[in-house]
């Protein structure tokens, strides 16, 4: 019996606590993973999981050796790939995970021609507002913004994201600019996928929940609402860029802008990182740095200063 029986089903199933989702994840039968940790713990002579009829869990001992087991296969794995890469062309299959909007935005148009430029590599792209469990579902990468929580995933930093404060012109003319956080509170608020809004003066960071009746999960239906003079939204550049380019939305408070929020390529706690995610990342962050750099003078040339303050 090869000395690897069993473990890779047996890291599967300590991270998704679960022997369905681990034959799932792994792309064969629920009965072959129970089986092969099985024997894996007889092997051993040591319990590793706790079975129950709803729920799985890790011992002592599975504890411990899920964390070997994991420096052990992340070895293999960065062998596997310095003999298969040795020409410097990406090779396997590549799963990633970005949010809907900026996925579709930004990340797959980059992540197609990099496929293009990379013919023996295979890509799967999920695209979900989800926070996707990165380990447990055996992605690769993930693209995120904002603040990162997971301490068994490594960020590296692709580029910023500038958030705006705007409305329509037909809005501000009908109910006056807001001069101050305060007077912001008076007005009709556009409520997206975040129900806090930032806003930063010199050194000073100043949460603002925003009230208002209109609300919706969707940052296109949220500039819609905006471009329809229904109240005031705070969204990412690539939502608004365009229609404050051309006047249709315009900025406002801009003494409390808010903060540039980072864009992370996250990716799974290991020693090594493989070579096609190395390569996919540095290919984005030069990538996503080029586009960035041009928006924030964009949308400046087409200020507030079309409409007069009320």
């Amino acid at each position: 019996m090869a000395r690897w029986d069993g473990i890779d089903e047996f890291i599967a199933v300590g991270e998704t606590e679960s022997f369905s989702r681990a034959a799932k994840r792994l792309g064969i039968s629920t009965s072959h993973v129970s089986r092969e940790v099985a024997r894996l713990e007889d092997r051993l002579q040591v319990r590793l999981l706790y079975r129950t009829t709803r729920h799985v869990s890790l011992t002592d001992a599975g504890t411990t050796f899920l964390e070997r087991c994991r420096r052990l296969v992340d070895e293999r794995e960065d062998m596997y790939a310095a003999v298969s890469e040795q020409d410097g062309a990406p090779k396997g299959h590549l799963r990633l995970t970005c949010s809907i909007a900026y996925g579709e935005r930004y990340i797959v148009p980059l992540v197609n021609r990099f496929a293009a430029d990379h013919p023996q590599l295979a890509v799967t792209i999920d695209l979900s507002n989800r926070v996707v469990d990165l380990v447990g579902e055996g992605f690769d990468l993930a693209i995120r913004t904002g603040s990162l929580h997971d301490s068994r995933l490594i960020a590296t930093r692709l580029a910023s994201r500038t958030r705006y404060l705007c409305a329509a012109p037909d809005y501000v003319e009908r109910h006056g600019r807001p001069q101050t956080l305060d007077d912001l509170a008076r007005h009709r608020c556009l409520v997206g996928t975040t129900d806090v809004w930032h806003f930063q003066a010199d050194s000073q960071l100043v949460e603002f929940r925003p009230q208002g009746n209109w609300h919706c999960n969707s940052g296109f239906a949220v500039v819609d609402a905006a471009l329809q003079g229904l109240g005031i939204c705070q969204l990412p550049d690539f939502y608004v860029i365009g229609h404050l380019a051309a006047g249709r939305l315009v900025t406002l408070l801009d003494g409390w802008r808010p903060p540039d929020e980072g864009v992370w390529a996250v990716y799974p706690h290991r020693r090594h990182l493989s070579p096609k995610v190395a390569l996919l990342i540095e290919y984005l962050r030069d990538s996503l740095e080029q586009e960035s750099s041009d928006i924030p003078s964009i949308a400046r040339k087409r200020h507030i200063s079309r409409v007069g303050a009320s």
